[in-house]
C-alpha cells in the first residue's frame, strides 16, 4: 500500500463528497432550464452556492463555480486586466506565485504589453508587504497567494488586502492551497474597501479539500469589474458561461464545510505529525534544511532541502519504497526544472533542484511518518551517491 504524502497536490476523496456527488447526479435537469426538473437541479446548485458562501464568508451571489483553481485564477487575472482603466498597464506580482498565475500574467505581458511589477519574497517565503504596497500605485491589478503551494508559508492576506484598498487597486487572492488549512474569509479580508478596490476576487479548488477534481470557484465581489473568459449563456452574473456542474458544486460544498469544521483540530494534529516527521528527517540527514516560514506555514507541510541529492532522484527512490511525495507543484510534474519558489527564496539553482515537498493531510497517520523515516536513509544515501557520480 502506498504511503501518501502529497496532499498538497490533491487530497483523497471524502466519502461524504462522493455521496453528495452521486445523489446529485440522479437529478437529470439542467439548472438553467425552467421546467420542474431544471428547477430541481437549480435548487441543488443554489444550496451548494449558499453553503460554500457560508464557508468562505461571502455572499452566495459572489460565488462563481469553475472547472478548478486554474480556471478561477485565469478568470480573475485576465478578467480584471480586461476590465481595467485604460491608463493602467501594470500588474503587481509577488515572486514565487503558482504557475497558474505566473503563466497568466506572462501571457498578458506578451500579448497585451502588461508591465509586471515584481515583489520579492524574504528567505522564508513571506511577501515583502512594504514593497507590495509601494508597487501598487497606479497598477491595473495585484495578485498574491494566501499560502505558498510549495514551501507552505502563509501570508498576511488581510494586510495585503488593506494595502490594495488604500491604493484603490483590485486584488486577487489565490487561496487554493490555503482552504481547509487556514481561515479563508472573503468578507473580513475585504473589509470596507472602496468599490472595485482591495480584495475583489478569491480563487479556491475542490480537490484540495477532498472533493472531486474538476471543480473550483472564484469569489467575485459585487462591486468588481471583471470581464469573463467564457461567453455563451450569461450564467453566474455573466462571469462564467456554460452549463453548471450541479453534482460537482454539491460535492465541493460538502467537502469545504467539513474541512472548515475540522480545521482547528486537524491543524493541531497535522502540526504534531509534521514536527515529528521533520525531527526524524533531521536525525537521518543532519544537513537537511526546512524551507518556508517555521511558524506561519500550512499545517502538514514539510518542505525540505536535501543537500547534494537531486530531488527527482529522491522522489523516485522513495516511490520504490511505496512512499509518494513531490518535488513541488503537481502542475509542473514531469518538467525537469529547478523550483522557482526556492529560487525566489534566494537559493541557488543546485539547491532548487534538491528539494522535496512532503505534505500530510486528513488521512495521514503516525504509521505513514514511520514508513517515510524507515525509507529515507537508504533513499538519501543512494540519491547523494548518484549526484556525486554525476558531478565527476
Amino acid at each position: 500500500m502506498t504511503v501518501y504524502l502529497d496532499h498538497a497536490a490533491t487530497s483523497p476523496l471524502r466519502d461524504e463528497a462522493r455521496d453528495a456527488w452521486l445523489a446529485a447526479t440522479v437529478v437529470a435537469g439542467n439548472a438553467s432550464s425552467i421546467h420542474g426538473a431544471g428547477q430541481a437541479a437549480r435548487r441543488l446548485l443554489e444550496e451548494a452556492r449558499e453553503s460554500l458562501a457560508e464557508t468562505l464568508r461571502c455572499d452566495p451571489v459572489e460565488v462563481v463555480f469553475t472547472s478548478g483553481g486554474t480556471e478561477a485564477v485565469n478568470t480573475a487575472v485576465k478578467g480584471l486586466w480586461a476590465a481595467r482603466a485604460a491608463c493602467a498597464d501594470a500588474i503587481v506580482l509577488p515572486d514565487g506565485e503558482h504557475h497558474a498565475t505566473l503563466d497568466a500574467v506572462a501571457g498578458l505581458a506578451a500579448s497585451e504589453r502588461a508591465r509586471v511589477r515584481a515583489v520579492s519574497l524574504d528567505a522564508v517565503g513571506r511577501i515583502d508587504a512594504e514593497a507590495f504596497g509601494d508597487a501598487l500605485d497606479g497598477a491595473a491589478l495585484a495578485t498574491a497567494l494566501v499560502a505558498n503551494n510549495e514551501v507552505g508559508t502563509v501570508q498576511d492576506a488581510g494586510r495585503l488586502a488593506a494595502l490594495a484598498a488604500t491604493a484603490r487597486v483590485p486584488l486577487h487572492l489565490d487561496a487554493v492551497s490555503a482552504l481547509g488549512h487556514v481561515p479563508v474569509t472573503f468578507r473580513p479580508w475585504r473589509g470596507d474597501a472602496p468599490a472595485g478596490a482591495g480584495l475583489v476576487a478569491l480563487s479556491v479548488s475542490a480537490h484540495k479539500v477532498g472533493a472531486p477534481v474538476g471543480v473550483g470557484a472564484l469569489v467575485v465581489a459585487r462591486s468588481a469589474r471583471l470581464a469573463p473568459l467564457l461567453h455563451g449563456g450569461g450564467q453566474q452574473r455573466g462571469l462564467r458561461a456554460g452549463t453548471q456542474d450541479v453534482a460537482g458544486a454539491q460535492a465541493f460544498a460538502v467537502a469545504a464545510r467539513l474541512a472548515e469544521a475540522e480545521r482547528e483540530a486537524e491543524s493541531d494534529r497535522l502540526t504534531a505529525l509534521a514536527d515529528r516527521l521533520w525531527r526524524g528527517i533531521r536525525e537521518a540527514v543532519p544537513a537537511a534544511e526546512l524551507l518556508g516560514d517555521p511558524l506561519a506555514r500550512i499545517p502538514g507541510n514539510v518542505h525540505v532541502l536535501f543537500p547534494d541529492a537531486a530531488g527527482e532522484t529522491l522522489l523516485f527512490l522513495l516511490d520504490q519504497h511505496g512512499v509518494a511525495v513531490s518535488t513541488g507543484s503537481a502542475c509542473q510534474a514531469g518538467v525537469a526544472e529547478p523550483s522557482h519558489v526556492v529560487l525566489a527564496l534566494g537559493r541557488t539553482e543546485r539547491e532548487a533542484r534538491s528539494v522535496l515537498r512532503l505534505t500530510l493531510g486528513r488521512t495521514s497517520t503516525d504509521a505513514d511518518v514511520d514508513a517515510v523515516l524507515r525509507a529515507l536513509p537508504d533513499a538519501y544515501a543512494r540519491a547523494a551517491a548518484a549526484s556525486a557520480r554525476a558531478a565527476r
